[in-house]
């Protein structure tokens, strides 16, 4: 389709919105009626075209068939079908907001009353198509868009099927896997309680900042058909548990299970925010008194912002910590005797002071159940180097490299997606010893906590923070400390090794609130992650990070883009070495890299940068070689190390090695530089890669 197309039929066109794989999104106008539309385009395939791509224009054309019979404030309006030559299109109102999935991607936290909104806005929508007979097949953040004040409306009929259509049958899987209902993944017929299940998903991704289920589409496809995600309070400390059950219900793998109506599961939500009894689902029973009471089990963070932070997880759990409720537990009611033993535990443990962590150095990209490894164009010299096979990255040829060039820091952010909560410290409120002991009167109103910790008692905090973290392996952490004793954390860390370490937090004394926002990673990347662990900086600690992020903030690359690693040294001038850690095993030095003649490719000289200095890898137009994103896809790990001091004193042996024996050197590099008085700080980002959207 050309890029210089200007109208459209009668309507002009004014500037492009946004290009999938089938075809572009403009802003256009309508001159008759003078109204700005929305126009999405999608060419018109020749007969040579194979049966994949008339399949496409034929739910082109239904989406059209679908939107144009719904006339709802909450579903975006079809006001015309069109095709002209090789481009058929569809004319709609243009939403003048967002879409929810920007929001997501940007790192926005979603307040519980904008949550509210957002899912009531959807729901009464899908109710509306759903007694019209429309079944959308495609619930997700990025089909729901939001106008400038903030009123949702979904969008993307493409894939709905019409209750009198035969065009979508059963054996046809479409749908965003992350998204897609049981049912959808075993291909069977499809009905509206396949929105209701999209819609729980969003839900839940709403409360807590991630997906239920991460990973690629056969992971996601294994944990949609036999696993029941983290409940959301368990994930958010802002997520009441009276949610708990509406997203549950919504996301029953039986569709017979899951609210039978849009309105239904409105009606739960609304019930469950005004925290009234929810119509259809039973009470939880009392919980036993007497019951063990365990940690709650950990979630991945999700990935999505700049400057990524590292993490760490712990090994052991420690002795006596405050007990947070059983998974899937209802709140029992306890006899008063146990918290008042409890509170002048806290009391005796608060005498050290507390603190608050935020993090701060960004966010690392999510870390999805492994599926397969980018792939690469290797040059034919790495691959000698790689018993294991290709790299996951394509290095393709550039000009000789030259220093890395300065750009814009990117900014810091939170991850969203992806981040369990962790319970908030104990309070600091002290209770009588006994019944017995209380006194007559009313007792006076305990005082006001401070608004602000003493300096020494934040800076025992993040010290116990930091000796917490080197102490359990496979664990790479870091954070903020507020002063008014909140406490963000964020980073990467194993999957087993997060939970233990979750766990040995309550051995600290938090006295604000603790989110928990680290990236879970497979184990195969705990060897990176040890390697880091020693040179991390304490916990807090300002100015001394090495900022780490793909180009733009984002975690997710598709087919074919590229991978530009960006940076920003810490405060000392030092040398850079950035590697790519691939889930297969193998491991491709981004920089430096060794002289490739198959490549054209020149080595890196060497190089000092200066504090705070902005780097930009992978960009040929500044001297880098580029990289670009292959099949198979999955999910790996970019690391990063400044130094003072040179980390290896001879060049690797090629620009692809195996990721054991290189992060082996790695680790012993590091001590060796520690032991002579070097500076270093590390930093770790996972990247998640995907065929062509």
């Amino acid at each position: 389709m050309a890029e210089t197309v200007e109208t459209l039929g009668k309507y002009e066109i004014k500037r492009t919105l946004g290009k999938g794989a089938m075809g572009t999104v403009y802003e256009g106008w309508d001159p008759i009626i003078a109204r700005r539309v929305a126009i999405k385009t999608v060419r018109i395939p020749d007969a040579s075209d194979d049966p994949e791509t008339e399949e496409a224009l034929a739910r082109f054309r239904r989406e059209a068939q679908a939107a144009g019979r719904l006339t709802h404030p909450n579903i975006v309006g079809v006001f015309d079908y069109g095709e002209t030559g090789d481009i058929a299109y569809i004319v709609m109102e243009y939403v003048d907001g967002p879409s929810v999935k920007s929001l997501v991607d940007k790192q926005e936290r979603f307040g519980l009353n904008d949550t509210l909104r957002i899912m009531t806005d959807l729901l009464t929508g899908l109710q509306f198509s759903h007694a019209r007979g429309v079944v959308h097949r495609d619930i997700k953040p990025a089909n729901l868009m939001l106008t400038s004040d903030g009123q949702g409306k979904i969008a993307d009929f493409g894939i709905a099927r019409i209750e009198s259509s035969s065009m979508t049958q059963a054996g046809t899987v479409l749908g965003t896997p992350a998204y897609m209902s049981p049912e959808q993944f075993m291909g069977q017929v499809v009905d509206a309680r396949t929105d209701i299940y999209s819609s729980g998903v969003m839900l839940y991704q709403l409360l807590t900042g991630e997906r239920p289920f991460e990973g690629g589409m056969s992971a996601i496809m294994h944990k949609a058909l036999n696993t029941d995600p983290p409940l959301p309070s368990q994930i958010s400390i802002t997520c009441p548990p009276a949610f708990d059950g509406v997203v549950r219900k919504a996301m029953a793998k039986r569709p017979e299970d899951r609210f039978q109506s849009a309105q239904e599961f409105l009606e739960a939500l609304q019930a469950a925010a005004a925290g009234k009894p929810i119509p259809g689902m039973p009470v939880a029973e009392e919980a036993d008194e007497e019951a063990t009471m365990v940690a709650p089990s950990q979630r991945r963070a999700a990935p999505q912002t700049a400057a990524a932070t590292a993490a760490r997880a712990p090994a052991s759990p420690p002795a006596a910590a405050v007990p947070a409720a059983t998974p899937g537990a209802a709140p029992a009611k306890r006899s008063p005797m146990p918290l008042i033993a409890a509170a002048v535990v806290v009391v005796l443990l608060l005498g050290g002071g507390g603190a608050w962590f935020f993090l701060l150095r960004g966010s690392p990209a999510t870390a999805p159940a492994p599926t397969a490894p980018v792939a690469q164009n290797a040059p034919a010299s790495a691959a000698q180097n790689n018993p294991a096979g290709a790299p996951k990255v394509a290095t393709n040829t550039a000009p000789a490299p030259s220093p890395a060039t300065p750009a814009p820091q990117p900014a810091t952010g939170q991850q969203t997606t992806a981040s369990a909560a962790a319970p908030p410290g104990p309070s600091p409120a002290a209770a009588p010893a006994s019944p017995a002991a209380a006194p007559a009167s009313p007792a006076p109103a305990p005082a006001p906590a401070p608004t602000q910790l003493a300096s020494a008692g934040l800076d025992t905090i993040r010290q116990q923070i930091t000796d917490l973290s080197l102490s359990h392996p496979c664990v790479f952490i870091d954070g903020t400390l507020r002063p008014n004793g909140d406490v963000l954390l964020t980073g990467l860390a194993g999957r087993s090794e997060a939970a233990t370490f979750r766990q040995a937090l309550g051995g600290i004394t938090i006295p604000g609130a603790l989110d928990w926002r680290v990236s879970m990673v497979d184990a195969g990347f705990c060897p990176a992650l040890n390697a880091l662990q020693p040179i991390d900086p304490i916990f807090g600690a300002d100015g001394s990070h090495l900022a780490l992020a793909l180009a733009d903030g984002t975690t997710r690359l598709h087919d074919g883009e590229r991978i530009l690693p960006r940076l920003v040294m810490p405060d000392f001038r030092g040398r850079l070495v950035v590697d790519y850690v691939g889930h297969d095993g193998t491991l491709l030095h981004l920089y430096p890299q060794l002289a490739d003649p198959s490549q054209h490719m020149t080595a890196d000289l060497p190089r000092v940068f200066q504090p705070g200095e902005a780097v930009d890898l992978g960009d040929p137009r500044a001297g880098h070689p580029a990289w670009e994103v292959g099949p198979p896809y999955g999910t790996d790990m970019i690391i990063a190390i400044a130094s003072s001091q040179p980390l290896f004193d001879r060049p690797r042996p090629g620009n692809v090695e195996q990721a054991s024996a290189y992060l082996r050197d790695l680790q012993q590099a590091v001590d060796v530089a520690r032991q002579r008085g070097a500076k270093l700080v590390g930093n770790a980002i996972t990247v998640d890669t995907l065929p062509k959207q």
